[in-house]
């Protein structure tokens, strides 16, 4: 069950117009290491891990989803203003010709998203080990997209993502070290 609040996770401001850095943000949008993939990657994994971090990657892919809204925002409030030259000139021109300003899951060099970014291997250590590279590798993108940005208002929002990875990724070593626990463990039937 769902429960949607009518409000970002997180406040998003961008102090102006600016395409170049809505393009670099896209990568968190559409790209591989991007929110939607750790959302369905999660979501998709939670079907095959033991009950006791079930809970976990549950309440983390939501998480994911109300990022993926938040890099909308920012995405969407870069561009509104932007003329078709300025879009061309930040390298989204191709973008432009085929959507518009409407957000489209794709890389920042204009890759479309595929399920072939998320892994699932059913393995409950492999999995877990495999979400903390993933948040590991968000966490670098998003520290890469703000030492790119002019904009402090941005940044903030940025670092407030970079620092919900880094939380994300110690959770997922604290569930694998309660399953490698678990495995250690004499079992009766």
């Amino acid at each position: 069950m769902f429960y949607y609040e009518k409000k970002l996770q997180y406040p998003v401001r961008v102090s102006q117009c600016n395409p170049m850095l809505a393009k670099f943000l896209v990568e968190q949008y559409g790209g591989a290491d991007g929110e939607l993939a750790a959302a369905l990657r999660y979501m998709n994994q939670r079907y095959t891990i033991p009950d006791k971090v079930i809970g976990l990657l549950n309440d983390i892919a939501m998480e994911e989803f109300s990022h993926l809204e938040m890099i909308a925002t920012m995405i969407y409030k870069l561009t509104k203003d932007a003329t078709p030259e300025m879009m061309k000139a930040a390298g989204l021109g191709d973008h432009y010709v085929a959507h518009d300003s409407a957000l489209f899951y794709n890389n920042a060099s204009g890759v479309p998203w595929t399920a072939s970014y998320i892994q699932a291997k059913g393995d409950p250590i492999a999995d877990l080990y495999e979400d903390i590279a993933a948040e590991e590798k968000a966490r670098a993108t998003y520290q890469w997209i703000i030492d790119m940005s002019d904009d402090p208002d941005l940044n903030d929002g940025l670092k407030f993502l970079r620092e919900r990875e880094v939380i994300h990724s110690l959770r997922f070593r604290e569930a694998v070290e309660i399953l490698k626990d678990d495995q250690g463990k004499k079992k009766i039937f």
